[in-house]
């Protein structure tokens, strides 16, 4: 039997408020890898326990991407002017992780143990969970990597002693005009895993900064019952921005107005002072839509519900296509 989401209220939604600074900081020489074709170039950031960009515990370890270009243009890029690789945030986009603490955090107690995918077994702290904090890995699980010269190809496999065992797999692939982002998670374990997934995404088109120069679109009117302050407007389908923003400046807001159909789960945003955008879709429903920014990124973060039986598996598949209009 297939669980049902539950639904979380905006009260519900922890928001990340991060320090946005000019991409000045040299990341360059973590462990990395590039694939490339005859039109795009991706490179992506390694999991790695020891000298890895990202050893923290909020975000899934792989499939960071640092950089894509397509056409003399750039999608992505760090967006901090600090790094620290145990701090939840710092790390570039696309990047995937979860809003819920983990497989059993509900049932461990301080000390105990729980399970987030694509990280591996934490220890629960005896203080609420927040994803701003890094908390004790335990187990880092096995991870194997694969690459060709215009894809590459993440497992992470995790057993416990608390009932959740996966292998997890996640590959890219480069098209003629954007990427594909393959996802499939087998549960090994004895007991279901659900939980949500989303992707922050962090767009960095051109090193442009937010403001008036892009335009975010939806295929549904979206509406919003936070507050956009003075930054954004929300009318229709689309979100464009009153004003560049500046300094440490930044907005959320959870979006409403999606239904069930796949059709609604695709966003397009376009920086239209270069022409360079991108259009992204996922083939499972939306579970839940945000929009985030500051100065230098913004974000639309769409989140799926997993719900995966012991034995079964579950696969999904993410398609970026990129574009410069003239």
């Amino acid at each position: 039997m297939k669980s049902i989401a539950p639904k979380l209220t905006l009260a519900s939604i922890i928001i990340s408020l991060g320090s946005c600074a000019d991409q000045n900081l040299n990341v360059m020489n973590y462990p990395s890898a590039t694939i490339s074709n005859s039109e795009v170039e991706m490179k992506l950031y390694l999991p790695d326990q020891e000298n890895g960009l990202y050893r923290a515990s909020r975000f899934d370890w792989s499939g960071v991407i640092g950089s894509v270009q397509y056409k003399g243009h750039e999608y992505f890029g760090y967006w901090k002017g600090t790094h620290d690789p145990l701090f939840h945030e710092d790390l570039t986009g696309p990047v995937e992780g979860y809003i819920k603490p983990g497989l059993g955090y509900e049932d461990a107690k301080p000390g105990g143990k729980y399970v987030r995918i694509g990280v591996g077994i934490i220890e629960k702290d005896e203080k609420e969970y927040s994803f701003r904090n890094s908390y004790k890995i335990l187990d880092h699980g096995k991870w194997t990597l694969k690459q060709g010269e215009d894809w590459i190809s993440f497992t992470h496999e995790l057993e416990s002693d608390i009932g959740y065992a996966y292998t997890y797999n996640k590959t890219i692939r480069l098209t003629n005009d954007g990427f594909v982002i393959e996802h499939s998670l087998l549960n090994t374990g004895e007991k279901i895993i659900e939980t949500d997934q989303f992707n922050h995404n962090f767009f960095m088109i051109d090193g442009e900064h937010s403001g008036p120069a892009f335009k975010i679109t939806f295929p549904y009117p979206i509406s919003t019952e936070d507050d956009p302050k003075d930054l954004l407007e929300i009318k229709d389908k689309q979100i464009s921005f009153l004003r560049e923003l500046t300094g440490d400046e930044a907005v959320f807001v959870a979006l409403s107005g999606y239904g069930e159909e796949i059709a609604d789960h695709q966003v397009s945003i376009v920086n239209q002072k270069s022409g360079a955008g991108a259009t992204y879709k996922v083939d499972k429903p939306l579970y839940r839509m945000a929009f985030w920014a500051c100065k230098t990124t913004m974000c639309p973060e769409n989140f799926i519900w997993i719900a995966v039986e012991p034995g079964q598996v579950e696969n999904w598949r993410s398609e970026y296509t990129l574009f410069v209009n003239p």
